[in-house]
């Protein structure tokens, strides 16, 4: 059986849908104000993964992946660049599209904007009001009152005494609690008319927390089975999720947390705010998309992952081995997963334990291990399968190999020469030209059946 580490819980439970065979999941996604950051890769990439291993243990599946397209940094931004709000979110979501796309990230079943559910949201909180959890304050902004909700705290653990405004609630007089949080904001006279919607408490915007809540509920129900997300959005987002939405429908919200771990750049977060991230698309002109994937998966979801060149390095050169092995065992087409067969039962109690990629993948190695010594056909198909099973090793092996460069054509022509100073038993000649291509990060690799290269 699946088991899931349940940060509500602070245990790995078991994992027992709602409905029978069916998963509704719910991630929260990227604020659209910037290119996305190698920190968004990850969030993209684990919940690809857990959306894969669902489909694949034969779950219906509904993902639901948001896109914040209203906030105060959004508005900002905007401002800076003396564009509209719509320009510059449209710009970023394409700009995500491409990333996401070029890492092997599936597209969610939905991928609900927030200024698209601005009516649900005022709708939620209106209710909070009915059920006296929400107030208008002196300064026109409609809040949450905590500590009227008796369960506050439970995702965090934190209690009440402990618990201080969040990095993104603002601490103003007119507040009646400095935890209190804001679900509606008055609009400011400096603000663009389009961040501004009518509402009963006078024209305003949603704050960011009341977003998520009303696009999840109104996707996925009031109450569904997983809700994801980066581990920094743990205290206050999603608890502040858990009061709205518990507070507006009175019943519970969601049955698993999962949080994935930072991405961290000497021992410090990868983030926008402290100028030390690196985008994706920065990444992939040094390196092949699915060596960032690789990188990703390797690691378990829950534990940091420190980036390097170095890393990245070493996660190009391990999916090198596994491309090897495919090649050598001749695997084509596409074929089933067999279940049945030894590594894939194996990888099955990986995956079912917590999403458990790091050991997956190291099962993957013994089986590339095999697939070298035996040559197999059947065992190489059964790798490629189990590898697609993490969005791996989909591609030709060859072409994976050699990777895309515009130095070909000048490659093959130093083969052909040192394969003619061969014919012609100049040894030293044949070893120069090998040798120049090897400083070059081009591997030879010599057989029965002539001369592969490969980048290193």
């Amino acid at each position: 059986m699946l088991k899931i580490y349940n940060t509500l819980a602070r245990d790995k439970q078991e994992f027992v849908p709602i409905e029978p065979n069916v998963v509704r999941m719910y991630v929260c996604g990227m604020t659209v104000y910037d290119y996305c950051h190698l920190g968004h890769a990850r969030v993209m990439v684990v919940f690809d993964m857990v959306y894969r291993w669902f489909k694949a243990s034969g779950y219906d599946v509904t993902y639901v992946r948001n896109i914040t397209d209203i906030d105060d940094k959004i508005i900002r931004r905007a401002a800076e660049n003396n564009e509209s709000i719509h320009s510059l979110t449209q710009r970023f979501i394409d700009a995500m599209h491409v990333d996401a796309d070029a890492l092997g990230v599936t597209r969610p079943d939905h991928e609900p904007r927030a200024t698209q559910y601005v009516p649900e949201m005022l709708e939620m909180i209106a209710k909070l009001e009915a059920n006296g959890l929400a107030y208008q304050a002196a300064d026109g902004d409609v809040n949450y009152a905590v500590r009227k909700f008796e369960g506050y705290g439970k995702l965090s653990g934190k209690s009440l005494e402990d618990l201080r405004a969040g990095e993104r609630v603002e601490v103003t007089d007119a507040k009646n609690d400095p935890l209190d949080f804001v679900l509606w904001k008055h609009a400011r006279d400096d603000e663009a008319e389009e961040v501004k919607w009518d509402s009963k408490w006078g024209r305003g915007r949603p704050g960011w927390h009341i977003e998520c809540s009303a696009m999840g509920s109104k996707l996925l129900g009031e109450h569904f089975d997983i809700h994801g997300g980066g581990a920094d959005l743990q205290f206050p987002h999603h608890e502040n999720e858990i009061a709205q939405s518990e507070g507006a429908h009175q019943c519970s919200y969601v049955n698993y947390w999962m949080h994935n771990g930072f991405v961290r750049v000497d021992n410090e977060k990868m983030s926008k705010s402290l100028g030390n991230f690196f985008t994706i698309r920065e990444v992939l002109k040094q390196y092949d998309p699915e060596v960032v994937r690789f990188f990703i998966l390797r690691a378990h979801y829950r534990s940091p992952l420190n980036y390097s060149d170095a890393h990245l390095d070493d996660a190009k050169k391990a999916l090198d081995r596994l491309y090897t092995a495919l090649k050598s065992g001749s695997a084509s087409g596409v074929r089933a997963v067999d279940w049945t067969e030894a590594y894939a039962v194996r990888f099955k109690a990986a995956m079912d334990d917590d999403f458990n990629t790091a050991e997956a993948i190291a099962v993957l190695f013994d089986l590339a291990n095999d697939v070298n010594r035996s040559q197999s056909e059947d065992a190489a198909a059964q790798l490629k399968a189990l590898g697609a099973v993490l969005g791996l090793l989909e591609r030709d092996p060859t072409e994976f190999l050699q990777g895309a460069g515009s130095d070909d054509a000048q490659i093959v022509g130093q083969i052909a020469a040192r394969n003619a100073a061969k014919l012609a038993k100049n040894y030293a000649e044949a070893d120069r030209i090998r040798k120049a291509l090897l400083a070059d990060g081009i591997v030879l690799e010599d057989s029965a059946a002539g001369t592969n290269w490969r980048r290193v």
